[in-house]
């Protein structure tokens, strides 16, 4: 599985995740990526073989169901808690990091499989 962390993400999870050996990407790295609507963001994540990382599930829910609903397969999203993973806290980059390492040694191919994943 490769990632696409949505903005709301520091990129130093995504260089944490890297130097653990995944191949993993952030929207705060990448600029022509910041501010686009949620489903061109998804669309450029499948573009990539990546998975979306985020938070957001009011509206990447809507976007995932769109697209298994009309059976386009993707590379799935990852839905992180918030309240299990709030922002600001010090504490939280480190158990995300180590939360997305299980999952990707769990899931280390990128099958276009539709996934949904909760953290």
């Amino acid at each position: 599985m490769r990632l696409l962390l949505d903005e709301m993400y520091p990129a130093a999870v995504a260089e944490q995740l890297r130097a653990r050996g995944h191949d993993v990407s952030a929207v705060t790295e990448r600029p022509e990526l910041r501010s686009l609507p949620d489903p061109e963001l998804f669309a450029i994540a499948g573009d990539e073989r990546r998975a979306v990382v985020t938070e957001n599930v009011a509206d990447f829910a809507v976007v995932v169901a769109d697209a298994d609903l009309r059976g386009v397969a993707h590379f799935g999203v990852v839905f992180v808690d918030p309240m299990k993973y709030p922002r600001g806290r010090r504490s939280t980059i480190g158990r995300l990091v180590k939360q997305l390492d299980v999952l990707l040694a769990d899931h280390p191919g990128d099958r276009r499989s539709s996934p949904h994943h909760w953290l």
